[in-house]
């Protein structure tokens, strides 16, 4: 299977939200990485056919998604950032309702519901209602219902919004479990989704295609540009203000610092082997929502479970 998105723009008004982008899909995990507003929603809106491109197409087999219709649809599978549910709802009930929209029977719905929630762990609340759940255990639940219909195409827009770091661990292996014989298109900025899941990683940045490759091939390209120096205490501040760094370690009164850089920061500054998330800081650094650092993100606490 092959979902082809050809030179594809979308434009609202006088901004231009996603710019000819062109990537070819086959079965497999791909992630698509990029800051807030770099266009990756309204990229998958118009894969799923929510949003007519302004100029381009998206073909599944050589044939043209919004040719295909209701057959399009009924081969794929979407998560939005927010999706809709009845809070009165038990999660059974639920799922048995998006069946009835997706054209399963009662019998079919209810076999899959079951086989679903068991797969996202929410066997034992599946008569609960929807109300009173945790953010993760929601957010599980739409994973749930976006597997519903058996879909090729699993559409997932930041899906782990809002999941502590347990729960995270827990959905990417849910999605390496499912997506074996699926074209599964996984939308984040945190770098840690998608760095050993995704077969292959598309970065978006300001409505463009950045670049695209494995994870190895992307920090490839940053090497010799990730350096490790260390300095002394009261120094660490003014050099985290003065470069990009990703991570720092306190050593007794030393910091040892992990800078992002073209040039070595310090003549003892030795090159390390770069990550995803160097490459990722190194070329949204310029963005307010650029992913916190590793040391940043030590600080701050999980959502709800």
């Amino acid at each position: 299977m092959e979902l082809t998105i050809e030179a594809i723009s979308k434009q609202f008004g006088k901004k231009l939200a996603v710019d000819q982008i062109s990537a070819k899909l086959h079965t497999g995990v791909y992630g698509l990485l990029g800051a807030n507003g770099a266009g990756k929603t309204t990229l998958m809106r118009m894969i799923c056919g929510i949003l007519n491109p302004s100029s381009g197409s998206i073909l599944l087999d050589g044939r043209s998604t919004a040719e295909m219709g209701e057959h399009y649809r009924d081969l794929l599978g979407y998560l939005p950032q927010d999706f809709g549910y009845y809070p009165d709802f038990s999660a059974e009930e639920f799922l048995w309702y998006i069946g009835a929209l997706k054209g399963l029977t009662l019998k079919s719905s209810k076999l899959k519901a079951r086989e679903l929630l068991e797969l996202v762990a929410l066997t034992e609340v599946s008569r609960k209602k929807i109300r009173t759940f945790s953010g993760g255990m929601r957010q599980r639940l739409g994973i749930a219902q976006a597997l519903l219909n058996d879909p090729k195409v699993v559409v997932l827009d930041e899906p782990t919004a809002g999941l502590d770091p347990k729960e995270r661990v827990r959905f990417r292996n849910l999605i390496a479990n499912f997506a074996k014989d699926k074209i599964v298109l996984l939308s984040t900025h945190i770098v840690s989704d998608v760095e050993y899941i995704a077969d292959q990683i598309l970065v978006m940045k300001k409505g463009g295609l950045l670049m695209s490759g494995t994870v190895d091939q992307l920090t490839a390209t940053m090497k010799g540009n990730v350096w490790s120096c260390h300095v002394s205490t009261r120094e660490a501040e003014l050099w985290t203000a003065k470069h990009c760094v990703s991570n720092l370690k306190h050593e007794g009164d030393q910091v040892e610092l992990r800078i992002v850089a073209e040039l070595a920061p310090s003549p003892d500054a030795m090159a390390v082997p770069p990550t995803l998330e160097d490459l990722y800081l190194y070329y949204f650094q310029d963005e307010p929502e650029a992913a916190p650092s590793t040391a940043q993100k030590k600080g701050q606490k999980g959502a709800n479970a």
